[in-house]
């Protein structure tokens, strides 16, 4: 079963990544260690209570179309419950739409112990989260307060749009050989 190295991360994140640094200048505003600490403790136990578990099931059933409605493996969908309610999509995400606005380096550690647990459940909030980030660097003020607060809440999810034909994604056409 997979336990989340949360101390190994936070070490990492602190004192390889440079975010004591950052915290001590006050970089991240009042964000502090012990905070910091917290929220890696809850993404660990999160990846190895509740999502690894269900990694199996996911690999195993897959979703699947059923008479015009998908159906997820079984215990994901209050998985991605448990997922909303603990606030993850918005860690990075700006306060005004329901967001944490932390930072990105933080992010990143929680979503490797996430992956590890499982990434057939994890790709589908790093969609939405790569989404939310698209919309808020590059999107008009409609189309935010359209969409952000809905994504960021996990009301709504993103996606990934990348197989269609001759754009250069559609594996399909590639063609290799071993020499």
């Amino acid at each position: 079963m997979y336990k989340a190295p949360v101390e190994e991360i936070a070490f990492t994140l602190k004192h390889v990544a440079g975010m004591a640094e950052a915290l001590d200048a006050g970089t991240f505003g009042e964000l502090g260690e012990d905070l910091v600490d917290a929220i890696l403790g809850e993404a660990g136990r999160f990846a190895s209570e509740e999502v690894a578990p269900l990694g199996d099931a996911g690999d195993r059933q897959g979703s699947r179309l059923v008479d015009g409605a998908v159906k997820t493996p079984e215990g994901w969908r209050e998985l991605y419950r448990n997922w909303i309610a603990g606030g993850w999509n918005g860690l990075t995400a700006p306060e005004a739409f329901g967001g944490q606005n932390l930072p990105h380096m933080l992010h990143v550690a929680a979503m490797e112990m996430w992956n590890s647990g499982s990434m057939a459940f994890a790709l589908a909030p790093t969609l939405t989260m790569g989404a939310i980030e698209a919309l808020e660097k590059h999107g008009t003020d409609a189309l935010k307060a359209t969409f952000l607060p809905k994504m960021v809440s996990g009301e709504w999810m993103g996606t990934m749009n990348l197989t269609e034909p001759a754009c250069g994604s559609d594996l399909g056409v590639l063609k290799t050989r071993a020499e």
